[in-house]
């Protein structure tokens, strides 16, 4: 009688991990498509008995995979991480395998989607960090069920044909300014490019009109809006800060990383936070927890982002003729020693 093949067969034939060959069957972790197409071949070859339901077709019919597109390696401080980890683990149990494609400078420039991408494998596609317009409408113009997690900036002027998700940033911005008032502070800047992506902009102007609902002043020169190519961001920031005459009791920037760059010029500079100036994130990474002064930020609910993208687009898939949809998620404030808080 033969034995049953076991996955410790499959990556003793291949000479890579257990864990390896468990990712691939599994569809979970992150690991290069050629790899995963190699443990499936040989588990096919070796007869092995459990493969995914994806080696054949999805719960909803004749797909096979849902792809990934991003310009960026998304780390464990990336709040896209747990999102796409979440991600991950609900459409394998609906049949889905993961195809990660890491979209090049080159290909944006010129248009391209990336080689190993073939629509005839793909049922839908995630986009993360993907923020060029024209890019974005290539994309959309393949034809499939699309979601964009964030976008574009100025979304309102540009017509995706696609679902987004983003989350909220608007009421506790609002909420944010509206407690450094009662705290007695009157002028507020603005770090980030706010032309970056959707949810910059976003945070941009809620600034702007939680200022105006506030009878606050709105002053351009406690700003920094930009990015030069010629600089790092850190000496970007050193040399706008610089021209600044006097700053503003608070900085609120677009998120976590913005502001960590920033808290180090304002170091180097000798301005004290939270003493000089209050400091203010969003995202909620985790060095926002262990910097010093831990870093006043808006949290987001990457979990809740994972789950609300596999509704968004599985729901696409299922039905393409959906009208397309804009879903913001909850975002909470969560106070440090940045604003004086313990």
């Amino acid at each position: 009688m033969v034995s049953r093949v076991t996955i410790q067969d499959i990556a003793d034939a291949l000479g890579v991990s257990r864990n390896t060959v468990s990712k691939a069957l599994n569809s979970t972790g992150v690991l290069a498509e050629s790899t995963k197409e190699r443990v499936l071949q040989k588990a096919r070859e070796m007869g092995y008995r459990q493969l995914p339901i994806s080696e054949g077709t999805s719960l909803f019919g004749k797909g096979r995979e849902i792809a990934l597109f991003t310009t960026v390696v998304l780390d464990t401080s990336h709040f896209g991480s747990v999102m796409l980890d979440c991600f991950q683990n609900e459409i394998a149990k609906m049949g889905y395998r993961f195809a990660i494609y890491l979209v090049r400078e080159n290909e944006i420039k010129n248009k391209t989607l990336p080689p190993t991408f073939h629509k005839e494998n793909i049922d839908g596609i995630l986009c993360v960090e993907l923020f060029d317009r024209e890019y974005s409408q290539l994309i959309c113009e393949i034809g499939l069920p699309t979601l964009f997690v964030d976008a574009p900036a100025n979304l309102d002027s540009l017509s995706l044909k696609a679902d987004v998700l983003l989350m909220n940033s608007s009421s506790n911005i609002y909420h944010f300014i509206q407690e450094m008032t009662r705290r007695g502070k009157t002028t507020f800047g603005f770090i980030g490019e706010y032309q970056h992506c959707q949810s910059f902009y976003e945070r941009f102007y809620a600034y702007k009109h939680a200022l105006d609902a506030l009878h606050l002043p709105a002053k351009d020169e406690f700003c920094i809006l930009g990015n030069d190519a010629e600089f790092t961001y850190a000496d970007y920031l050193h040399d706008q800060l610089n021209k600044m005459q006097t700053l503003p009791q608070v900085f609120l920037c677009a998120n976590d990383f913005v502001a960590i760059d920033f808290l180090r010029v304002l170091k180097e500079k000798g301005i004290r936070v939270p003493q000089d100036v209050y400091l203010c994130g969003f995202d909620d990474s985790s060095e926002s927890r262990i910097l010093s002064p831990t870093l006043t930020t808006i949290h987001i609910y990457s979990k809740i982002m994972g789950f609300s993208a596999v509704q968004l687009l599985i729901s696409r898939i299922k039905d393409p003729s959906l009208n397309y949809r804009v879903l913001y998620t909850e975002t909470t404030l969560k106070y440090r020693g940045s604003t004086g808080d313990t």
